[in-house]
């Protein structure tokens, strides 16, 4: 028998921290958090990482797991979710998936390409290709394969040399062996998406954005940055990370680099949403932040809570 679940996803400042707490704590489950950023250690304001309040209400795993200079796979992902759900479910606990990282999800849900082993002699030479020719990778990538390529950012050369490692190995591109995803069979599970109209999304990203700024988002970013955390960090292309970084860098001034944030948040929202809506079986729900007890209602009937899942 496969273990049984529910996920709730959707795009980041939606609302699912606030939907998955209250939902935990009526049902009885623990949250998996399906944030790519969240696994890292002292990136907790830009992240908008459940307060400690907020962990002490309902046990959250998959957060703080890694460090920021560590490099923090889907495969670990997986493994680590794997682990949790066991154990959750050994504890007579329901496993709730929460999350806005799409791949994270799906890997965790339908499997993951695992890829060939690590070739270090081509991934030296392709280094010391970069490191003479600064942006050469990225343009090699675009040319075999244009949709990794529009994906990985152009400084994030582990990803892109594993892209081109993938190509040399198999044959294939990583886009093409990425499509040998599984059937959803991995777990027994319902998705609930959440929505809301996009005026009203980009309102609340702007607030959020707003309120991480006074909440010492300049200053987290600092410390992160004194800690040896630079922006060729896979954990530092975060948003917010990014755009900070440059401001402590001096390329722009401080409102520059908020107004940055806002836009590519919102940018990143959309993308969510392309994500989300290629799968063919989360059940849409609209959410508002004004009236938090529909929302609440309608995400559990989006899961069918009152039916024979559990």
């Amino acid at each position: 028998m496969k273990e049984k679940l529910f996920v709730i996803l959707g795009p980041t400042a939606v609302g699912k921290t606030e939907i998955s707490l209250a939902l935990s704590e009526e049902i009885g489950a623990e949250i998996i958090s399906a944030d790519s950023m969240q696994v890292y250690r002292g990136m907790d304001i830009g992240t908008a990482k459940p307060t400690p309040e907020e962990r002490a209400r309902v046990p959250h795993h998959l957060i703080d797991v890694a460090d920021p200079k560590e490099e923090f796979s889907a495969g670990r992902y997986v493994s680590l979710a794997d682990e949790a759900i066991k154990d959750i479910t050994r504890r007579g606990k329901i496993p709730l998936v929460v999350g806005g990282t799409g791949m994270y999800v799906r890997a965790l849900l339908e499997g993951i390409f695992d890829g060939p082993g690590a070739d270090f002699r081509l991934r030296e030479g392709l280094a010391e290709t970069e490191s003479k020719d600064p942006g050469a990778l990225h343009k090699m990538l675009k040319n075999v394969d244009s949709k990794a390529s529009e994906k990985i950012h152009p400084s994030d050369a582990r990803r892109i040399i594993r892209a081109l490692e993938v190509y040399e190995k198999t044959g294939k591109t990583i886009s093409e062996n990425q499509r040998q995803w599984g059937n959803g069979a991995r777990y027994n599970y319902k998705i609930a998406g959440l929505t809301m109209p996009r005026p009203e999304l980009y309102r609340r990203i702007d607030a959020r954005v707003e309120n991480m700024i006074e909440n010492g988002l300049l200053e987290e970013v600092q410390a992160l940055k004194n800690k040896g955390c630079t922006r060729d960090l896979p954990s530092m292309h975060a948003l917010g990370y990014k755009q900070l970084l440059a401001h402590l860098d001096g390329e722009f001034r401080l409102d520059e680099a908020i107004r940055l944030i806002k836009r590519d948040t919102r940018h990143y929202a959309k993308r969510q949403y392309t994500w989300f809506n290629a799968r063919k079986n989360v059940a849409w729900t609209k959410v508002s932040g004004q009236n938090f007890a529909d929302s609440l209602a309608s995400v559990k009937k989006a899961l069918d809570i009152s039916g024979n899942f559990r």
